[in-house]
């Protein structure tokens, strides 16, 4: 099934590019308004499209920048089971690749098996962040990564934004970051990319250490020699 998933969600995407409006929405209400517009039916032709079961869609994760122009987005689809994911797909039209994993088999980027960064140095590790969706503001979580942000960005070689947030999960699984770390819920973007961070090889917690779960208001993926450094900045 995950191939024909991979198809779908590809298929789909493929059409995306040419939605975007010619010049960004000046306002956060114009810019909600065409979000919605795009959003609803483009989930709505991958929801009719996709096999029986409870899928976890996300048609624009990188909304944002997709409206501005800038490539960083994608299209995720995740198949969930008991409140777990067991088939993820996430696939980026503009850079023509695509993540997918399925629980106990393994992740792929283009059917190539992916594994997590080797590195064991805090102080060389590229970390990546991101804040939970504007479409629902979590103020808590915005003032608590204001205040781990400096020790973390004091301890690694770079932190990055580099959106949309389950690419940059799923870059931490293939080893192109070495870390990413966010506060606040945001299920919707992390669980098909936390299988596919997990499926890697990755270690996936929340911030504190703990098994994460949709309903936790933390979430930290890392290569495995350093997740429990980063535990001891974020938790």
């Amino acid at each position: 099934m995950r191939n024909d998933v991979i198809e779908i969600v590809r298929e789909v995407a493929a059409g995306i590019p040419a939605l975007r409006p010619g010049r960004p929405p000046t306002s956060r209400d114009a810019m909600f308004r065409v979000f919605q517009a795009l959003d609803e039916p483009l989930s709505a032709a991958l929801r009719a499209r996709l096999p029986e079961g409870e899928w976890v869609l996300d048609a624009l994760d990188g909304a944002v920048q997709f409206l501005q122009g800038l490539p960083q987005w994608c299209v995720t689809a995740t198949l969930v089971e008991h409140g777990e994911p067991v088939l993820a797909v996430l696939h980026s039209p503009l850079l023509g690749e695509t993540y997918s994993a399925e629980r106990g088999a393994g992740a792929w980027r283009d059917g190539v098996r992916i594994a997590p960064s080797r590195k064991t140095e805090l102080a060389a590790a590229v970390a990546a962040t991101s804040q939970p969706p504007a479409l629902a503001p979590q103020p808590a979580a915005n003032a608590l990564a204001g205040r781990k942000l400096p020790a973390v960005v004091d301890r690694v070689a770079a932190v990055r934004n580099l959106g949309p947030t389950s690419w940059q999960v799923a870059d931490v699984g293939a080893g192109r970051l070495d870390l990413f770390w966010e506060f606040g819920l945001d299920a919707e973007n992390l669980l098909g990319a936390s299988l596919v961070a997990r499926e890697a090889g990755a270690t996936v917690t929340t911030a504190g250490g703990d098994a994460w779960h949709a309903g936790a208001e933390s979430f930290l993926v890392a290569a495995p020699g350093l997740h429990a450094a980063a535990v001891g900045l974020l938790g």
